[in-house]
């Protein structure tokens, strides 16, 4: 796997995960508690055996620069590295990433001249545990210009994929972006279940195959795709072009494959975690998540009910307190008599001291955590939100009009950004 490269786009401004995205980049958002979503594609590739990573980014990317900079530093002498290429000016352009494909495109010249013979395409927003040895393996043995995964997916699932149509070898023959009836289906993309079943993964019925968004080229194929094409979207141009002119194969994948891209299925995706059997085992140690090492104590408990739940480290949770299927970040503190249901807190970036809890009291103001006898249910509560005592927020009601114009309420959820106040006995 030396000979692989990894890149991982980090994708644009992240709208639709808008407000987690407001002061951070997509891939700097908090996952589980304690990792990052872009914990999960760098842990698959160091679990896969690569260690030569560059990141393109270019909205919010301080937070992220800070994480990957505490976090992935390889021994000097193997020549492992993680590093991110910003948006910048050079004497070939001004301009910024344009999209997917531009961003690679712009950063060609660092790709090509390490003497890489295949780049892997990630993207920065997935969550799923894959060994990309075994992609590099049906990549070569097929002998493709590119690889692409795939996952089967029920012709329902189907409509908010792009779905691939392959011959009998596996290789790529037509691409369908978000079929819209079972006709379009059955006359573009479908796929014999019988040939998924063949290729050892039970098919259960599902017959079309949908993209990862995960690819492996050719380092020479992926320089002649870019440099003869202005193309700028790899899903939607690069690789329906790259089939018209290349041999393209796929990697089949049946695991847990999770695309996080908008608030509904960040929310989903971490409340499945706290599931006695959770679809996704974040304590799989053959292929563990790395993720920087902070040093904090063990989280306390007085007297609290705890069920379903994932709580990280450092967090102080006090008495008579009842956490159900939720999941409580970095550094929770959360006071007496405090209920929280189906609810994601991302804890705090810092301990307050007594003197500066002191100082908010006098002002009026909550201290960083939660306060008694508040409740919080079908929530998420970003960094560093002050919830003072005797707060009520439950979810479910998309007609709820929030007083706090800081308060969003996206894809039906509520969403309290990061260092957000709310007072004793705010309701919503």
């Amino acid at each position: 796997m030396r000979n692989v490269l990894a890149v991982i786009l980090g994708g644009g401004k992240g709208s639709r995960l808008f407000p987690l995205t407001q002061v951070r980049s997509k891939p700097a958002v908090p996952l589980a508690g304690k990792y990052r979503l872009i914990d999960i594609p760098i842990s698959n590739c160091i679990n896969s055996g690569i260690n030569r990573i560059y990141l393109l980014t270019q909205f919010n990317s301080v937070s992220l620069h800070a994480h990957i900079r505490q976090t992935y530093s390889f021994d000097q002498f193997d020549g492992g590295f993680v590093e991110i290429l910003a948006a910048q000016q050079t004497m070939e352009g001004q301009a910024w990433y344009e999209g997917t494909a531009d961003a690679v495109r712009k950063n060609l010249r660092h790709f090509d001249q390490n003497g890489f013979d295949y780049v892997l395409i990630l993207s920065g927003d997935q969550l799923y545990r894959m060994d990309f040895a075994e992609m590099l393996e049906t990549h070569k043995k097929s002998g493709a210009h590119a690889t692409i995964a795939a996952l089967p997916v029920t012709r329902d699932a189907a409509r908010g994929f792009g779905i691939m149509r392959v011959d009998d070898e596996g290789r790529v023959e037509g691409f369908l972006e978000k079929p819209k009836s079972d006709e379009e289906i059955d006359r573009l993309v479908r796929t014999d279940p019988a040939w998924i079943d063949a290729r050892g993964i039970k098919s259960h019925g599902r017959d079309c195959l949908a993209s990862m968004g995960i690819y492996l080229f050719n380092i020479k194929t992926l320089v002649d795709l870019l440099s003869k094409s202005d193309y700028q979207d790899f899903g939607k141009e690069v690789f329906p072009m790259s089939i018209r002119t290349h041999k393209v194969h796929v990697h089949l994948f049946d695991g847990y494959w999770e695309d996080i891209g908008t608030i509904r299925s960040f929310y989903e995706a971490n409340l499945d975690l706290t599931l006695p059997n959770a679809p996704f085992k974040l304590e799989d140690q053959t292929a563990p998540i790395y993720t920087h090492a902070r040093f904090l104590p063990p989280t306390r408990f007085d007297g609290a009910n705890i069920k379903r739940s994932l709580i990280a480290d450092g967090c102080v949770i006090g008495e008579g307190s009842v956490i159900e299927n939720s999941v409580i970040g970095l550094r929770c503190k959360i006071g007496k008599n405090v209920t929280i249901a189906n609810s994601i807190l991302m804890g705090a970036d810092i301990y307050q001291t007594d003197a500066e809890i002191l100082a908010d009291d006098e002002a009026g103001i909550p201290a960083i955590g939660v306060g008694d006898g508040s409740l919080l249910d079908g929530v998420i509560v970003d960094k560093n939100c002050r919830i003072g005592e005797g707060v009520y927020v439950q979810g479910g009601g998309e007609n709820k009009v929030p007083e706090n114009p800081s308060v969003v309420i996206q894809d039906g959820i509520i969403v309290i950004p990061k260092g957000t106040i709310l007072t004793d006995g705010w309701r919503l």
